[in-house]
């Protein structure tokens, strides 16, 4: 499994994991940057993901939607903030309404995700940032560690294919 931890801290208000691929940097940042790529890793297993903009620029706006088994879609979008090619890339992560308009009643991450080859592999590294303990609180309830760990651990069977 590519996920080989997991960390929250509510005093930074912080959610961290950290996970390995067998393959090179510019492989993995590939699977950010295309979003027919990105689709295929984003939602949990069970909740797959359709990308239906996708911009990985600075000032750019990726919006995604999840469906669940039931067929119920759970809109989100990234704010892109930074982008240094295929080292990392920093957005805003929020959940929206399905026609993609920000939900103030739920929590916006800022996230860092950073690419570095670690002994022949790549290790990425992915911080979310919440504004406030209770943001982070309320989507460790919402189950954000599983459906992320999930949703990571797809990319073998993406490299794989």
């Amino acid at each position: 499994m590519p996920v080989i931890d997991t960390q929250h801290d509510l005093d930074t208000r912080t959610l961290t994991i950290t996970a390995e691929f067998d393959a090179p940097v510019q492989r993995i940042w590939r699977i950010y940057a295309d979003p027919r790529q990105l689709e295929k890793i984003w939602g949990p297993p069970t909740y797959p993901a359709t990308v239906v903009e996708h911009d990985l620029t600075p000032g750019g706006r990726v919006h995604y939607f999840m469906t669940s088994p039931e067929g119920e879609k759970f809109a989100g979008y990234w704010k892109v903030t930074a982008v240094d090619e295929p080292r990392s890339f920093s957005f805003e992560d929020g959940f929206a309404d399905l026609d993609f308009n920000p939900n103030p009643d739920l929590p916006v991450s800022r996230n860092v995700y950073t690419f570095t080859e670690h002994e022949g592999r790549t290790r990425v590294t992915y911080v979310s940032t919440f504004e406030t303990a209770e943001g982070l609180q309320k989507v460790l309830e919402m189950g954000i560690v599983e459906g992320a760990t999930g949703a990571i651990n797809q990319i073998d069977d993406l490299l794989a294919s």
